[in-house]
């Protein structure tokens, strides 16, 4: 969705890094590496135009039921959000490795954090609480019928136009992004001699925490921000709920979910394996 897809992009970018970092670590050149290569290949190839396809097939579900059709497009939001679905990924690449470079790699696992986070976050909570009622609900399969307020099709949407698509190019899109950083942290790991052969991760077992931090931590914390600011927003109004809930939350989560050996930590430990030695 365009509100979404900078930050989805900026995670893409920072997850090809991350998942490459033993082998990023030692280069002063990282644009010339053949992961970036690929991060561009996957940016350009497949994410950037799975957006651009869904913006022109479903425009109303993938502005957030804003526009209702593609007139109410204007060329430079089609130009810049084309154009942002690539660049955020190079800038979430680029982030990554500059930590990477400094041997932090959980700092780098961050970033995919970050944005996988608020792109979760605007999918549940929007900018007025409603994101998760526009994200749930098309109107192709209901007579066109446009989105309003309170409206949602709840368990319905996972047959709908939209949902049928998603799963189409989730076929070749999550492929496309799991297995590369498998491999390419399990690559990193054997090369590396200060990780013993028997902590790689198998690669199914790598995939598998993928999907957890994905979904469990990143997933799991976004809801758990949206709602408290929607408990906030009860009190002070959504634009304070936000102001004030967000930043809290944030705070709570660094210190009791992302720190040293709390449970977001441990889940990535187990992608990265270990920090370098210094």
């Amino acid at each position: 969705m365009v509100q979404v897809d900078v930050f989805w992009s900026y995670a893409l970018g920072a997850s090809f890094a991350s998942a490459a970092a033993r082998q990023l670590r030692k280069t002063d050149k990282p644009f010339e590496s053949k992961f970036f290569s690929y991060t561009m290949v996957f940016l350009a190839c497949i994410f950037g135009p799975s957006g651009i396809y869904l913006l022109w097939q479903f425009p109303h579900w993938e502005t957030m039921q804003v526009a209702s059709t593609w007139g109410d497009l204007p060329a430079w939001l089609v130009v810049v959000f084309s154009v942002t679905n690539i660049t955020q990924g190079i800038l979430g690449f680029f982030v990554s490795y500059l930590f990477i470079r400094k041997g932090r790699f959980y700092a780098a696992h961050l970033q995919v954090f970050i944005g996988y986070f608020f792109m979760f976050f605007i999918l549940i909570y929007g900018w007025d609480g409603s994101g998760w009622q526009r994200f749930l609900y098309d109107p192709t399969v209901n007579n066109g019928v446009l989105w309003t307020p309170g409206t949602h099709m709840g368990l319905d949407f996972i047959t709908s136009n939209v949902a049928l698509t998603l799963y189409g190019m989730g076929v070749i899109l999550v492929p496309a992004l799991v297995i590369p950083m498998v491999r390419w942290i399990r690559m990193g790991a054997y090369i590396d001699p200060d990780v013993r052969h028997q902590d790689v991760p198998a690669p199914i077992s790598l995939a598998i925490f993928i999907g957890i931090a994905i979904f469990c931590v990143n997933l799991g914390s976004a809801g758990a921000a949206a709602i408290l600011c929607w408990l906030v927003g009860k009190v002070t109004g959504v634009g304070i709920g936000i102001i004030v809930g967000l930043p809290l939350f944030l705070a709570l989560a660094w210190f009791l979910l992302l720190r040293e050996n709390m449970p977001g930590y441990k889940v990535y430990r187990r992608i990265f394996i270990q920090e370098p030695v210094k």
